[in-house]
């Protein structure tokens, strides 16, 4: 019969920063047959884009620092050690909005951009999808404090050298999935991006 699934019902019971939808639906089982119905609540949102922000001639990787309403609640620090991220409007490329978010958040042009994976955030619960990309800068003269206004938006932002990342991640600092999912990314890929841009460098 192959897998299938029928959505039932769908409400939508709220709609602000997110769209909450409750769902009634049912679908095939592995060993075959149906599922009864099932009433799940969904947040809906529009795809999401992350950028991991790399220098691999200085080896540094950029961080930035905001609020966030997540740990509120579970009683933990709400300002989150993150990389670039934001939300793709209506009609824009997944590309467009790794470029946009970099200036707009850490205030550097990226000069290339490495596409990783796409992934869900939470799939049980959540429709999001991030589009993760790793973007080459040069990190000379990133920090300080960017965002926009409008947005509400008030981030700290640091280049520190990659080890130092990779410390803070198994320090428990970096508690947000994303950046973890890029960090171990660019563990696994840097030596090959850095001597890419090491042997550019030196032939210049």
């Amino acid at each position: 019969m192959g897998r299938k699934f029928q959505i039932l019902r769908e409400d939508e019971l709220h709609a602000g920063f997110f769209t909450l939808l409750r769902m009634e639906l049912r679908h095939t089982l592995h060993g075959g047959g149906w599922s009864g119905p099932l009433t799940r609540e969904l947040y809906h949102r529009s795809n999401c884009v992350a950028v991991i922000p790399y220098d691999p001639v200085a080896d540094k990787v950029v961080l930035i620092e905001q609020f966030r309403v997540g740990p509120v609640k579970s009683g933990e620090d709400p300002w989150m050690l993150e990389i670039v991220a934001g939300a793709v409007e209506p009609g824009e490329h997944p590309e467009a909005v790794a470029h946009r978010e970099t200036l707009e958040e850490a205030g550097s042009f990226i000069q290339e951009l490495i596409p990783v994976f796409d992934f869900f955030t939470t799939p049980g619960g959540c429709s999001e999808t991030i589009a993760l990309y790793c973007g080459i800068v040069d990190a000379a003269a990133i920090g300080g404090i960017h965002g926009l206004v409008e947005e509400d938006e008030d981030i700290l932002v640091s280049a520190v050298p990659f080890e130092e990342a990779l410390a803070l991640l198994d320090q428990g600092r970096i508690r947000s999935a994303i950046p973890i999912i890029g960090l171990q990314w660019l563990a696994l890929n840097r030596e090959r991006i850095r001597a890419g841009y090491t042997a550019a460098s030196s032939s210049v």
